[in-house]
C-alpha cells in the first residue's frame, strides 16, 4: 500500500479537547487545564512549569473530573507551594523596582516613561521603557522580544567557534518556551532552543548550544555522539549536573515573566 493511499484509509489521530477552569484554591483562584484525552485511562492531576492540567479519559465526565480536583486540594496547595518555593524573584509589578534575571545574575530594574515599549541593560541595570498606557501584555511582550535578541546574540557569538567542525550549519533557529527540554534538532536542520536558558548561566547554555549541534554529525545518544560533544566542550556533565540542579527555576522564572 503506497504512503498516500495508506493516509487516505487510515484513521485519523485522536485528538485532545482542551479547555480551562477556575480553582479556588486557599486565598486565590488558579486556572486549571482540563484535556480530554483519548489515549488517557484514568483520571490524572500534574503541576509543571505550564501550570496546572487535569486530563480526563473519554468515559470521565466532567462532575467525576471536578470531584477528583475537589478531593485533590490539600495535594494541589502543596505542590504549587513547591514551584513557588524554587527561590524565584518576586513578579514585575509595573513601576516598582525589581529584578531580571538574565545570564545566571538578577539584574537591578527601573522604569522609564518612552514612546514604546523596550528593555535595555544601562549602568544600573536594565530599564523597561513603556508607555504611559502600556499594560501587563505590553510588559510581557517586550520581555519575550528582549529575551529572544539576548538569546540570539549569545547564539551568535558561539556558533562561528564550532561551524568549522559540522557537516553543515543549523538550518534555522527557532525561540520557543519548553516545558521539559532545552533544545532540539529537527530532520531538516533546523534547531529549536529554549528561552530560559538565556536565564542561566552562558557555560550551560553554550553546552546546549554545542549537544544540539552535535546531533548534526550524530542524530542519536550513542557513544559516538558523546564523543563528539566531548571532543568540543569538555565540561558538559558539569553543565548537564547544572540543569539538574536549577533547571525547574530557570524554567520557572521564565514562565513568570511571560
Amino acid at each position: 500500500m503506497s504512503g498516500l493511499l495508506r493516509r487516505l484509509v487510515s484513521p485519523a489521530p485522536p485528538t485532545l479537547q482542551r479547555d480551562t477552569v477556575r480553582l479556588r484554591l486557599e486565598d486565590a483562584e488558579i486556572d486549571v487545564l482540563r484535556v480530554r484525552d483519548p489515549r488517557a485511562r484514568r483520571i490524572k492531576l500534574s503541576v509543571d512549569e505550564r501550570g496546572v492540567r487535569l486530563t480526563l479519559p473519554p468515559r470521565a465526565s466532567l462532575v467525576m473530573g471536578e470531584r477528583f480536583l475537589q478531593e485533590h486540594r490539600g495535594w494541589l496547595s502543596e505542590q504549587l507551594r513547591n514551584y513557588q518555593s524554587h527561590n524565584l524573584p518576586p513578579p514585575l509589578v509595573i513601576g516598582e523596582p525589581g529584578l531580571l534575571p538574565l545570564r545566571g545574575e538578577l539584574l537591578p530594574l527601573h522604569w522609564e516613561t518612552g514612546r514604546y515599549a523596550h528593555l535595555e541593560i544601562d549602568a544600573a541595570g536594565a530599564c523597561l521603557h513603556l508607555p504611559a498606557r502600556g499594560t501587563e501584555a505590553t510588559v510581557r511582550r517586550t520581555l519575550r522580544e528582549f529575551y529572544e535578541a539576548q538569546t540570539r546574540a549569545d547564539v551568535g557569538q558561539w556558533l562561528p567557534r564550532y561551524l568549522p567542525s559540522l557537516p553543515r550549519a543549523p538550518s534555522r533557529l527557532r525561540l520557543k518556551v519548553m516545558s521539559s527540554q532545552w533544545g532540539s534538532l529537527a530532520p531538516d536542520g533546523s534547531m529549536a532552543l529554549d528561552l530560559a536558558l538565556v536565564l542561566g548561566r552562558p557555560s550551560a547554555f553554550e553546552y546546549v548550544l554545542v549537544h544540539e549541534l552535535c546531533h548534526l554529525i550524530q542524530a542519536n545518544h550513542s557513544p559516538a555522539f558523546w564523543d563528539e560533544v566531548e571532543q568540543r566542550f569538555p565540561a558538559w556533565r558539569e553543565e548537564r549536573d547544572y540543569f539538574q540542579r536549577e533547571g525547574r527555576r530557570l524554567k520557572a522564572m521564565l514562565r513568570q515573566l511571560l
